[in-house]
């Protein structure tokens, strides 16, 4: 039986209506992999629909492990409330605390089972903040509201494959939050979690902060007092990795396959390379969850929801990838 996918709307006020239905109609062979139960406003997915010229029945469902393998409509699992508040591709409350509630009834079905994994269009931080929402971002709610502890984020951009050790923090805090500890915590994450997704070798490379990671203590120390030291214990523990290797070659060495995946050390250090490969086909996945969770690698464009122009290849991209990393 083919596996069911949540597929969460995201903030309504953006791209993600489009590019889930773009991607579900226009890309036929997505339905051959999977049921997509769509979780959101069912009366904004119309609307969209509508202006989209699409001619597609979107049905209201209750109970997402029953939803039929039917190409004939597509399963929505109705969140409400949601007044509308024309016009669309703005910041405000209502998208964040119905982006919320998206991801929230999604996790639910996820963690009883009804479905096998989720797939998240975009959401705004500043519209959740004003809704009230107690988490920052996607990452955030779902560790909380799964129990989990570890998780993190790998980026999926083809042959290339990127790690996270910190997120959403001010770059003058990095420097700050190594420690050899936590990077060797950090890698033998990376390890489980490539195992977990088919790695059965993973090779690791451990990105550089500093210049030429470094170059011997001319530019910084953190290379030679916490980066080198953490790579050291990390291979005393069984991980395969390599570094710190200077942050300007590290990628494209893992993109043309000496590393199966790097750890980055902060948030633009590794989105730069990822998105400088292929914007447009870059996937993200949160590991260290009961289940897999997808995600386009893009914001919420508010600038052009609504125009009908928005690309729907990374929601496209994240569903596959939700496909093939499953479990």
């Amino acid at each position: 039986m083919k596996p069911i996918f949540a597929i969460t709307m995201g903030d309504p006020y953006g791209i993600g209506p489009e590019i889930i239905l773009k991607s579900l109609i226009l890309h036929p062979d997505l339905r051959e992999v999977c049921i997509p139960v769509l979780y959101g406003d069912e009366q904004t997915l119309q609307r969209t629909a509508k202006f989209l010229n699409f001619d597609i029945n979107i049905k209201t469902i209750t109970t997402p492990e029953l939803v039929t393998d039917d190409n004939s409509y597509l399963p929505c699992y109705d969140i409400k409330p949601l007044v509308f508040k024309p016009p669309i591709g703005r910041i405000c409350p209502e998208g964040g605390q119905h982006a919320y509630q998206c991801i929230q009834q999604a996790i639910a079905a996820a963690l009883q089972k009804k479905i096998q994994a989720i797939v998240t269009a975009p959401l705004h931080k500043e519209s959740m903040r004003l809704a009230g929402v107690p988490y920052r971002d996607h990452t955030e709610i779902l560790t909380k509201l799964t129990g989990s502890t570890n998780t993190m984020t790998l980026f999926v951009t083809r042959t290339l494959r990127i790690f996270f050790y910190t997120r959403h923090i001010p770059l003058s805090a990095v420097a700050a939050s190594l420690s050899v500890n936590k990077l060797v915590g950090s890698l033998q994450d990376c390890n489980r979690y490539l195992k977990q997704i088919g790695f059965e070798q993973p090779r690791l490379a451990l990105a550089g902060l500093n210049p030429h990671a470094g170059d011997q203590g001319l530019f910084g120390r953190e290379e030679i007092e916490i980066l080198t030291p953490a790579v050291k214990k990390a291979c005393q523990t069984g991980v395969r990795v390599e570094g710190p290797v200077p942050a300007d070659s590290v990628f494209h060495l893992a993109k043309e396959g000496k590393y199966d995946a790097v750890l980055s050390l902060y948030h633009d250090q590794g989105h730069i390379a990822a998105k400088t490969y292929d914007f447009q086909r870059t996937v993200s996945l949160t590991l260290g969850l009961p289940f897999l969770r997808t995600s386009v690698d893009h914001g919420t464009a508010f600038d052009i929801a609504g125009q009908g122009i928005a690309d729907e290849t990374s929601m496209v991209e994240a569903i596959l990838a939700a496909h093939k990393y499953y479990w």
